[in-house]
């Protein structure tokens, strides 16, 4: 009958201990969009549903940018930060895991002392007329009976915080990637639309060079020759602004690359033409964007925490029992000390149980309540968020695309416009305020194209980011290692 009543209660209070108050955390049906969105008149290079490219900055197939994305993974400031964080928040979960098992501990201490005659008792029966040894050691463990689950529940809590810091170094290694791309894209426009000045300026520099010997043939005027030597240092005036942006762009990437400033000036001086996208660019299936974006991954492990939180609370409620107990020795005399009649012991449970408290873990359970209500708006509205930053993507790199294309015919345009402006004025059919025009014309539309084409690659480097692609190649082995 004991042996009974012993199976029984075991039972039950394993039951009690499979018990987990607070409500289970379900991962969240954000709406979403059936299809990317399709652009209204199609562009060279067309966005399709096919796998995403983890490393997208080798579609570029510019060498430069693969080896400086490379070099900021290693080196970024930024992303050492995170990952410091990171190691923060896995030691943060081990020190709140540990609730979960027995604490242990050995002690042991001597004193040599003498208690006062006068006090309640002296354990050496002297009554205080003289000194005496204490020899103590011992093992002490303790355990809290996780019945409610609130143990449990902190350490849900924690691994869902571990994830929150995990997705913050994987939103940091995104950003680095996309600078390091759009600063060196971005660069290299910067050397293209220098390229073209000093193209204009050669040719602004014959135009005055012209004028000079048609005013020495009497065929031209002061007035002519003027005004292309005010052309001439228009053009020069263009050159300081430009170099000045290269030497700032450099030193982003090398800020980037955890550098000091200039230190890659030699490296990257050297002009190169702008990276271009590829005819087709894989962006992914839409129903992939909640495990890729780290944004909503990181609110979806907030809101994991938010709901785990709310069975501590509830836990907070329920009593509280612990198991303790300790062995072990203690002895005035070291001969004694180890005897039995030395030995001492203790076991047995503890509990608490809130009485009144006036009303601080309701209010604790309301907040905790609060709290998983704003995260879980804060999940929607970042899922929506995201569906607008990638459909104002793929709608700037549409567009950017098209603009490049008709800038790219005005620059044809322009160039046989100003041939024949040049030889109308050289007939003397013309005079030389048509060829200036025309000059003016053709350096503005080769500067917008060189703008627009750096500005597609660009808004494909912004639609990677929106579609928060590239952590994956980086970092999926080594986060399972250090846990």
């Amino acid at each position: 009958m004991k042996r009974i009543q012993s199976i029984t209660m075991v039972l039950s209070l394993s039951a009690l201990a499979a018990c987990t108050v607070g409500p289970d955390f379900q991962k969240p049906e954000a709406s979403r969009i059936a299809e990317w969105a399709k652009p209204s008149k199609p562009a060279p290079s067309q966005a399709v549903s096919e796998p995403l490219n983890e490393r997208w900055w080798d579609v570029f197939h510019d060498a430069q940018l693969s080896a400086l994305t490379q070099r900021a993974v290693s080196s970024n400031l930024d992303l050492q930060l995170a990952s410091s964080r990171l190691q923060q928040s896995r030691a943060a979960r081990q020190v709140i895991t540990a609730d979960r098992y027995p604490t242990t501990a050995a002690t042991g201490s001597y004193a040599r002392k003498r208690n006062s005659g006068e006090g309640l008792n002296d354990p050496s029966g002297h009554n205080g007329n003289s000194a005496f040894n204490l020899w103590d050691a011992g093992f002490s463990a303790s355990w809290e009976l996780d019945f409610w689950g609130r143990v449990r529940r902190e350490t849900e809590a924690a691994d869902a915080n571990l994830e929150v810091a995990e997705n913050d170094r994987r939103g940091v290694l995104l950003a680095v990637l996309a600078d390091t791309a759009q600063n060196y894209i971005q660069l290299r426009g910067v050397q293209n639309t220098r390229a073209v000045t000093e193209q204009n300026l050669d040719v602004a520099r014959h135009s005055l060079k012209l004028s000079q010997l048609r005013l020495n043939d009497g065929v031209a005027t002061d007035l002519d020759v003027a005004e292309a030597a005010a052309q001439v240092a228009a053009i020069e005036s263009r050159l300081p602004a430009l170099e000045q942006r290269q030497a700032q762009l450099i030193n982003a990437i090398s800020l980037l690359m955890g550098e000091p400033p200039q230190a890659l000036a030699k490296e990257l001086s050297t002009d190169a033409p702008v990276p271009q996208s590829p005819p087709e660019v894989a962006i992914g299936l839409p129903s992939q964007l909640a495990e890729r974006r780290p944004d909503i991954r990181r609110a979806e492990a907030r809101l994991h925490a938010a709901t785990a939180n709310i069975g501590v609370a509830k836990g907070d409620f329920y009593p509280r029992i612990t198991l303790s107990g300790n062995l072990g020795s203690q002895a005035m005399q070291l001969s004694d000390f180890g005897s039995w009649g030395s030995r001492a012991f203790g076991i047995g449970p503890q509990f608490s149980l809130p009485l009144f408290d006036g009303g601080r873990l309701r209010g604790v359970l309301q907040l905790r309540e609060a709290q998983q209500q704003e995260a879980a708006i804060g999940y929607q509205q970042t899922v929506l968020r995201a569906w607008h930053e990638i459909d104002d993507q793929l709608t700037a790199y549409n567009a950017s695309q098209r603009r490049r294309d008709s800038l790219a015919e005005a620059v044809r345009q322009n160039r046989i416009a100003l041939r024949t402006a040049q030889q109308q004025y050289v007939e003397g059919v013309a005079d030389f305020v048509n060829v200036l025009t025309v000059q003016s014309a053709l350096l503005a539309t080769q500067e917008q194209w060189v703008e627009s084409s750096t500005g597609v690659s660009l808004a494909m480097v912004g639609l990677y980011r929106a579609l928060g692609g590239g952590w994956e190649s980086v970092y999926p082995v080594g986060e399972m290692a250090q846990r």
